[in-house]
């Protein structure tokens, strides 16, 4: 290793590290997409330095001037990384040190690497946070967006996979927006959270100069300084919660994911894909793929074990800081592969092609009146659960004949119970069973236009 490339703690040691504890240990690979977070953060902290007069004025301006070159360069590809150097705060620190010489040795005065880690992280996890509530709304978006047009679109809906009532293909398309608004929610808790400065602790008990890390703070942008030293270092809280949130929008995404790979079967085909948003086969002329569903479901499997990764590092390690804690970085930093795909998978939602007369004929099959039925004696007073057993025998017997509900005629009804009115037959029919669940939240026309509009308000 060069003399001037060796690591910032060299003094301590008699010989040169072994390159292979080097390579085994570096963290500079990884740690490259953090790099402006390092430099935004040891600028504010080099300008506290100098409100404070532990930096003089003009060391203050040299020091600045050459983090903020350091920034244009990494910005625009030009920082010459070095593969000698142990991490990212090695590696800015020489540069910076190339560009304006010894003072830059005084940057890490009332610093420790620890509490800059920590808020590089930090740093990094809000804009990773702003850039996944991005794609979810989105996705949210582009949800409200196809199901302003299917209000009145009827499908079957679906408890255990089996077909069981019918409602409106937008009142579907809105749960999953349900979900989405939840994720952004947990952004915004997750935000608020991380937004907390850990720089001014040091190593893990605090330093020995006049800092002011409440100005450094807001400088950044953050709304909160640290209250303890050692758990400032040793907090990995805003880690586990990005992503976390990662995972379950993840999750929310491919049920989503599920449903377009479903639907756009020939088994279902309720749906077809755009050719711009379909992949095919080498060998199979006639397929039209869901790659980008299958690989948005793919995803959510591995961000799962993202977040398992995450609490299992944490789940033994003693206080303070522990380089245990690097590998948390590899997780983060794929928790920030669930944006792009959301952005894509909204897209893809974009250009599907609903095939309405399909849906409304699978509504026709599964006897999916059934709970019309019951509905309809319970309203003439038969209890709830003598109503489902007199209309379970109907099925049964209708099952046993090989029929569906079509030819369905009052006097079948009324073999089982005399109860029966001539409505019913009208009310088995799905747009009349649609039209009928008018109770808050449910999937009447009329209600979910209530609720696409509150949905496009909430989101705009």
């Amino acid at each position: 290793m060069s003399e001037e490339k060796k690591p910032l703690w060299s003094g301590r040691f008699g010989t040169p590290i072994d390159p292979r504890v080097l390579r085994f240990t570096s963290s500079l690979q990884q740690d490259k997409r953090i790099a402006a977070s390092d430099v935004r953060g040891s600028i504010a902290h080099a300008r506290m330095l100098g409100r404070q007069k532990i930096l003089s004025e003009a060391e203050r301006a040299k020091i600045v001037g050459g983090l903020e070159r350091i920034a244009r360069e990494i910005e625009e590809g030009r920082f010459p990384w070095s593969a000698e150097v142990e991490d990212i705060h090695t590696a800015i620190e020489l540069r910076l040190a190339e560009l304006v010489g010894d003072v830059a040795g005084k940057l890490h005065t009332a610093r420790s690497r620890n509490d800059q880690i920590a808020l590089d992280l930090r740093l990094f996890t809000i804009d990773r946070l702003n850039e996944l509530d991005a794609a979810i709304l989105e996705l949210a978006r582009a949800l409200i967006d196809r199901a302003r047009d299917e209000t009145e679109t009827i499908m079957p809906g679906y408890t255990h996979l089996q077909r069981a009532q019918p409602v409106s293909l937008a009142h579907h398309l809105l749960a999953h927006v349900e979900a989405l608004r939840r994720d952004r929610a947990r952004i915004a808790e997750a935000r608020e959270r991380a937004a907390t400065s850990p720089l001014g602790a040091g190593a893990l008990a605090g330093v020995p100069y006049a800092t002011d890390p409440v100005s450094t703070a807001r400088d950044l942008g953050l709304e909160r300084v640290f209250r303890n030293s050692v758990d400032a270092v040793a907090d990995r809280d805003f880690v586990v919660d990005f992503v976390y949130v990662a995972a379950l929008a993840a999750v929310h995404a491919s049920r989503l994911a599920e449903e377009i790979v479903l639907w756009t079967s020939a088994e279902f085909a309720f749906a077809e894909l755009a050719d711009e948003h379909a992949t095919g086969s080498s060998i199979m002329p006639q397929k039209k793929n869901a790659d980008v569903a299958e690989l948005v479901r793919g995803r959510a499997g591995r961000l799962i074990g993202d977040l398992t990764a995450v609490l299992a590092t944490l789940k033994g390690l003693p206080l303070a800081y522990d380089s245990d804690l690097q590998e948390q970085r590899a997780p983060l930093y794929d928790a920030t592969e669930v944006a792009p795909a959301l952005v894509v998978l909204a897209a893809t939602l974009g250009g599907v092609r609903f095939d309405r007369a399909a849906m409304r004929r699978a509504t026709d099959r599964g006897m999916l009146g059934a709970t019309d039925l019951a509905d309809h004696l319970a309203k003439r007073g038969v209890p709830f659960r003598e109503a489902h057993e007199i209309v379970g025998r109907i099925v049964q017997e209708r099952l046993a004949a090989g029929r569906d509900f079509d030819g369905l005629t009052l006097e079948d009804l009324r073999r089982h119970d005399k109860r029966f009115e001539g409505s019913a037959l009208d009310e088995i029919k799905p747009e009349r069973s649609l039209a009928a669940r008018t109770s808050p939240g449910g999937t009447a026309p009329v209600r979910v236009r209530e609720a696409l509009a509150e949905a496009e308000a909430a989101l705009r």
